[in-house]
């Protein structure tokens, strides 16, 4: 783990050292070598508890996946972006690629740490540079305005969080996620713990987010950058679900009896709402943004739910989802960067113009609303068992829910790619070789997930 935050702060140094015309090459090159590196050096710790790496890191079957994720889609952050960022000066796309390589370095050490306090503080780390480059390098003058919203709906959340943390400390002089378990919590009164508990997931709700903290999300989404998309959405929604996951445990009395029941049914009642506020959007990227707060509400209450088969059906959807949506993104970006519109009404008939992009929306597509053999398949049954088995007055909402998510996933292809093109995208020229390189980037871990889905998966079946 310590190889891999040198390494990230080795890419953010030398991207101001290097000549410019060799600047993205290298730092594409240096960002895939980091994937490969976690790959190689994480492959051993799916199916065992914890590996300590120093006193303060270490990686469990929980963390690794989420950190090799993080890697994969730092170099394909950046060869997304490196189109429009062509345009603008020597010092913006050096400052660009820094930034991409903090959020990365930020979200290892999130995924990796022991202590609850650097946990906390590499969560809030990922704030300032997302912000930077929703203002920066957004698309219009209301990423302004987007920027606001995320900024002010992640503080609101993180003032209740750090205050739960130093309660935690006062109770049980410890901070350390594996040690912590249950040792402060067993004479403290019920209402107590239930406070403590709402205190505490708020920050990680916001960050998912769910429905009802989501306002930030779709405005985020619309103005960000390609880049900023991406990672917003395979990643940093990842963090609310991964809080979530370690916190369950500390507070599992209070969650389980007093909040389960509310929570679970919010969330369930979020995802079916937010699948029909999908069918009505005409904006592309909101589309997609608002599709990831139903993917994230069904997770949350997978993992409210406490049960084995949840938390193994979040941990796979989460996975699944952060390459599907940063694919949908990206994709979403060739349309955007040909036809200067986001707006499906307009963006039609793209099988003719674009038909090699036709087939990566199609899989996309079909990956998003659960077809088989796809791995958001396998989670989302997991969920839904896991979800009905704990009440079956769940099963009418979360079926239409579900039913709504593939109406709205082939909705987006066919208004993309089906009928005649309007005449403003006509003309538009043909794909590059570098976006077909993003699709088959993000869907070659899809296909090792559908080949063997329970390498993912093995040790928390046990």
């Amino acid at each position: 783990m310590i190889t891999l935050i040198l390494f990230t702060t080795g890419i953010a140094l030398t991207s101001f050292i290097v000549p410019e015309n060799k600047l993205w090459a290298n730092s594409i090159t240096q960002s895939a070598t980091l994937s490969l590196l976690a790959l190689i050096v994480l492959s051993n710790h799916w199916t065992s508890s914890w590996h300590n790496l120093s006193t303060i890191l270490a990686s469990d079957t929980i963390s690794a996946p989420l950190i090799i994720l993080s890697c994969w889609l730092c170099p394909i952050a950046l060869i997304a972006s490196k189109g429009h960022l062509n345009k603008t000066s020597d010092l913006s796309q050096r400052v660009f690629i820094t930034l991409i390589s903090i959020i990365t370095g930020a979200l290892i050490v999130t995924f990796s740490s022991l202590e609850l306090l650097l946990f906390y503080i590499a969560f809030e780390t990922t704030l300032i540079p997302t912000l930077i480059l929703i203002t920066r390098w957004g698309a219009q003058m209301e990423r302004f305005q987007a920027g606001l919203y995320f900024m002010f709906y992640t503080l609101f959340g993180s003032l209740p969080l750090l205050i739960s943390l130093v309660a935690i400390y006062v109770s049980s002089a410890s901070l350390s996620i594996p040690s912590t378990e249950l040792l402060w919590n067993v004479n403290s009164p019920m209402n107590v713990l239930t406070l403590w508990w709402t205190l505490s997931i708020i920050a990680f709700l916001i960050k998912m987010p769910i429905y009802g903290f989501h306002l930030w999300l779709p405005k985020a989404h619309v103005e960000a950058p390609v880049a900023g998309s991406m990672i917003l959405a395979a990643i940093l929604l990842k963090l609310g679900g991964y809080g979530l996951t370690r916190l369950i445990f500390l507070f599992s009395t209070a969650s389980l009896n007093n909040l389960s029941l509310v929570l679970i049914v919010f969330c369930s009642w979020g995802a079916l709402i937010t699948s029909i506020i999908c069918i009505r959007q005409t904006d592309l990227k909101a589309l997609i943004a608002y599709s990831s707060v139903g993917h994230m509400s069904v997770v949350a209450a997978a993992i409210f739910s406490g049960t084995n088969w949840g938390l193994n059906g979040a941990l796979m959807l989460m996975i699944a989802h952060g390459l599907v949506s940063s694919a949908l993104f990206s994709l979403a970006n060739t349309v955007y960067e040909r036809s200067g519109t986001r707006t499906l009404a307009i963006t039609r008939g793209l099988k003719l113009l674009l038909p090699l992009s036709t087939l990566w929306w199609l899989l996309m597509c079909a990956a998003n609303l659960g077809l088989p053999p796809s791995p958001n398949l396998i989670g989302e049954i997991l969920i839904l068992s896991s979800l009905i088995s704990w009440s079956i007055w769940l099963f009418p909402i979360l079926g239409f829910a579900t039913v709504f998510s593939a109406i709205y996933s082939l909705m987006i292809f066919q208004m993309s790619n089906q009928g005649t093109p309007s005449n403003n995208v006509a003309n538009i020229p043909f794909s590059l070789s570098r976006e077909h390189l993003l699709a088959v980037l993000h869907i070659l871990p899809l296909i090792m997930l559908i080949v063997n889905p329970l390498a993912a998966l093995i040790s928390w079946l046990k």
